[in-house]
């Protein structure tokens, strides 16, 4: 059972759908996920939708390795719905099935390229330990530059609070979606 209650058009302020429409009319197509309680504050939701926006579809990576960061920050707070969405979206995107597996099971993944690597470390290091080491972040700003270094760091920071909105409201998984795995 949903924590937030699941707004319909005609019980949302005039904000409110104003909000919406403005996400629906973006890249996400529609209002879903996290924002379905988001929306019961709409400057936050509107603030969040452009972050996430500018994340996920304008920081100069490739669509792949995007979903590095947003996968291990759905495994790191253990996010179902998270997890159900941008699993479907990493495969989509071109990552490989034994990386999103291996990140489901809370492991390392074999076989991955330097840049994927590069980028799971510093994802793995900024999630878990609250920063990356010098080395991560030198290697980072060497092969990346700085603003997509500071792009990743949010994509860990944005999509962890995803997680926590979406881990309290208890929305229900998408349709044919499973629950993660336990990790270990």
């Amino acid at each position: 059972m949903t924590r937030f209650k699941i707004l319909q058009r005609e019980d949302m302020s005039p904000r409110q759908r104003e909000v919406a429409d403005a996400i629906a009319s973006g890249p996400r197509g529609a209002l879903k996920g996290p924002f379905l309680a988001l929306i019961h504050n709409p400057e936050l939701a509107q603030r969040l939708q452009t972050l996430g926006e500018h994340l996920r579809y304008d920081t100069g990576l490739a669509p792949d390795l995007v979903e590095i960061p947003i996968l291990l920050a759905a495994r790191r707070w253990n996010c179902d719905y998270e997890w159900a969405a941008h699993a479907r979206i990493a495969k989509a995107a071109g990552l490989r099935e034994g990386i999103i597996d291996a990140i489901a099971r809370g492991h390392r993944p074999d076989a991955l390229t330097q840049d994927e690597a590069l980028l799971y470390d510093f994802a793995r290091e900024a999630l878990d330990a609250g920063a990356p080491g010098k080395e991560r972040v030198d290697a980072m700003q060497a092969r990346f530059g700085d603003a997509v270094v500071l792009d990743v760091l949010a994509l860990c920071g944005y999509y962890s609070l995803l997680a926590f909105v979406l881990n309290v409201a208890h929305l229900p998984l998408p349709e044919g979606a499973s629950p993660l795995p336990l990790a270990g």
